[in-house]
């Protein structure tokens, strides 16, 4: 029996050994311990921590240290505390707590709940269950109750999970969402970051906008101009919330579910993924030498602003929905993209080029190919076409009004008028008369452009027909054609250059004579004068000979005008004494008569001086006869000569063997008496 006993004791003191070593716990420096008991009250409807001592998970943890509860009434389970590494965040969910109201995603938070270590305040201050609003900072280190609530981080869940709903959550959450939300610039490109909340009231509106335009309506009302009414509505309001990280602040301060206006700017931010999500978007970046026109699809009710005469849609004051009235300039803008949309308009000059070469400073004439056209007789062209276009900036948003885009202005206004009016206008030319004509075809088209745009309110700065890339056959003709009046010109000019070594040659004769040309010219001065002279005298001596023949020829008109008077006299006189002779004597002894006394009157000889005749002599005797008298008397006139001619002209042939007698014939009587012949 003793031994016996000794074996009851035995047992007992091991029994009791084993459940005081039992009942120490030894948890770690970075642990909790998480105190189940086994006996007890029932836990309430849906309780899940004991808070007054029933059985099941206790609310009250061991902390680090070696811990006694007794077993086997208490069961001890270990669990690390929860720790966030940097750049990471916990998202927190309560297992215990009040029920979510109906629609509700997310767990009330007050500010007493902290970072969630201390579970009786979390439940007498009225916590919820379900995802909490505001996470774990990274770097945070808190004993967190692993029941009573779940944390997930991107690298692990920390706590035990005891709810189905909890666990749908954790399988619903991206480690990869788990993260310090950083928003930076992306290489060179600005960015802001879209913000959509998922938990609130609707807003109804397409983007929620705290407090919504009442702003802009009571600048509107005091006068505010059109800039400071672009600033409000760029102002966020993302201090009421700390940019989302407080999300209790932006229900509270009247934040909606739905798409945000306010984006968020360059930080890092610490948001509850389940409760915002973030989209990152560029930045409205305007650069010098544009502005942004800025259609609008939240703001104020449509108010149109542009006139009865303008058609072609609403142009609205910022604030408003539509287009707004005033572009924006060079500048940043944090504009949500989603809700403004930014039509870019360059106001410096825009080069257009019709070719297969795009611009360097844009990309809006990447679909213009150069123009095909044929000519009259069906010759096709390839002509490469620059087209400057300047859209001002004050009208910038009529032209986004009435075509929609920049690149609509190019593909759909601009690339049609311009390649049907060449094609149209090659039709009517003959392939040749195109060429001839480039630059009057170009003007008319500048002049056309210019009038066509200016209904898009758009200004044509130039228009320059850059290449024209012709036909083989017609290049073939007109290779020729510029060969031939090539050769032309080179020919013309040789010719030129002969022409100018005759000149030359003939200019250095010139300066070769030029001593000689000199005396030559005052040798003709000298004849000039000469002449002058000789002219001068010749006058004066045709003077004096004129006057002297108009005296001589008067005179010897007076002269015979008295002798014709005289012959008149005398002839009638003798008339009359022929007359009465004749009847005396008879017709024909009155003419030997008159014939008598004309030969006695006109001292013509009848006997002649020499006679010749046949015998002896012969034709060699009268000749030295005749010479014999010359010789003798050589000045007398009387003597007959050779050849028988008498003083008075009258010839006589000599005959050999005939004598030549010369009669003398009696004087006629002096008074007149006897007749004329």
């Amino acid at each position: 029996m003793a031994l016996g006993v000794l074996i009851l004791v035995a047992v007992l003191v091991l029994v009791v050994l084993v459940v005081v070593l039992r009942s120490f716990h030894s948890v770690g420096p970075a642990e909790v311990g998480l105190v189940t008991k086994r006996i007890g009250r029932k836990l309430g409807d849906e309780q899940l921590v004991a808070m007054r001592g029933e059985a099941g998970y206790q609310a009250a943890l061991l902390m680090p240290g070696l811990r006694f509860k007794p077993w086997p009434l208490f069961k001890v389970e270990r669990f690390p505390w929860v720790q966030v590494a940097p750049d990471h965040i916990g998202l927190v969910i309560a297992q215990v707590g009040h029920a979510l109201p109906t629609g509700a995603k997310s767990a009330i938070y007050r500010n007493e709940f902290g970072n969630f270590a201390d579970l009786d305040t979390f439940l007498n201050g009225g916590g919820q269950r379900g995802v909490q609003r505001p996470v774990l900072p990274p770097g945070t280190t808190a004993p967190v109750h692993p029941v009573g609530f779940i944390v997930i981080t991107a690298d692990q869940v920390f706590g035990k999970v005891v709810s189905e709903s909890t666990m749908a959550v954790v399988q619903q959450v991206e480690s990869s969402a788990l993260r310090v939300t950083h928003i930076t610039p992306q290489g060179d490109r600005d960015i802001v970051g879209v913000v959509t909340t998922l938990e609130g009231p609707p807003s109804g509106d397409i983007a929620s906008r705290i407090g919504g335009f009442s702003d802009v309506t009571a600048m509107e009302s005091s006068g505010g101009s059109a800039s400071q009414v672009i600033q409000a509505v760029l102002r966020a309001k993302n201090h009421l919330h700390d940019n989302y990280q407080d999300y209790q602040a932006f229900l509270d301060n009247g934040g909606c579910i739905g798409l945000q206006h306010d984006p968020l700017l360059y930080g890092s931010y610490l948001l509850n993924p389940y409760l915002v999500n973030v989209e990152l978007r560029e930045m409205l970046v305007v650069r010098q030498g544009e502005v942004a026109v800025i259609k609008s699809y939240v703001g104020l009710p449509t108010e149109d602003t542009s006139g009865e005469e303008f058609k072609f849609g609403s142009i609205v004051k910022p604030g408003h929905q539509g287009i707004w009235s005033e572009p924006l300039r060079t500048g940043k803008y944090t504009l949500n993209p989603r809700i403004y949309e930014a039509e870019i308009v360059p106001t410096s000059i825009l080069t257009l080029n019709w070719s297969h070469a795009t611009s360097d400073a844009h990309s809006l004439d990447e679909r213009l190919a150069p123009i095909d056209a044929k000519s009259k007789e069906a010759f096709t062209f390839s002509i490469d076409l620059q087209v400057q276009i300047h859209v001002p900036d004050t009208r910038a948003p009529k032209v986004i009004s009435m075509v929609g885009t920049m690149q609509n202005l190019v593909n759909e206004v601009l690339q049609s008028a311009v390649g049907n009016y060449f094609r149209n206008k090659l039709q009517t030319l003959g392939a040749t008369e195109f060429i001839e004509q480039r630059d009057e075809v170009q003007h008319a088209a500048e002049t056309y452009i210019q009038q066509y745009l200016s209904r898009y309110e758009v200004e044509t700065r130039g228009v320059y027909i850059q290449d024209v890339v012709f036909p083989a056959d017609l290049v073939e003709v007109l290779t020729s054609r510029e060969i031939a009046a090539q050769e032309r010109s080179t020919f013309a000019q040789q010719r030129a250059a002969q022409e100018a070594r005759v000149s030359l040659e003939q200019q250095r004769g010139v300066a070769d004579m030029q001593a000689q040309l000199a005396q030559a010219n005052v040798s003709i001065d000298i004849e000039r004068s000469r002449a002058e002279a000789n002219r001068a005298r010749a006058d004066g001596e045709a003077s004096v000979i004129t006057v002297t023949g108009a005296a001589e020829a008067q005179r010897t008109r007076d002269l015979g005008n008295a002798s014709a008077s005289a012959e008149e006299a005398l002839g009638l006189a003798r008339a009359k004494g022929f007359d009465a002779q004749r009847r005396a004597i008879g017709s024909e002894q009155t003419a030997l008569v008159a014939a008598l006394r004309e030969v006695a009157a006109g001292d013509v000889k009848i006997v002649p001086d020499i006679q010749v005749g046949s015998d002896g002599g012969g034709v060699i005797g009268g000749l030295g006869a005749l010479l014999m008298r010359n010789l003798a008397s050589p000045g007398d006139g009387d003597g007959v000569a050779a050849n028988g001619a008498g003083t008075n002209g009258a010839t006589a042939p000599v005959a050999e063997g005939e004598a030549i007698e010369a009669a003398a014939v009696p004087d006629a009587p002096a008074d007149g008496d006897a007749a004329g012949a």
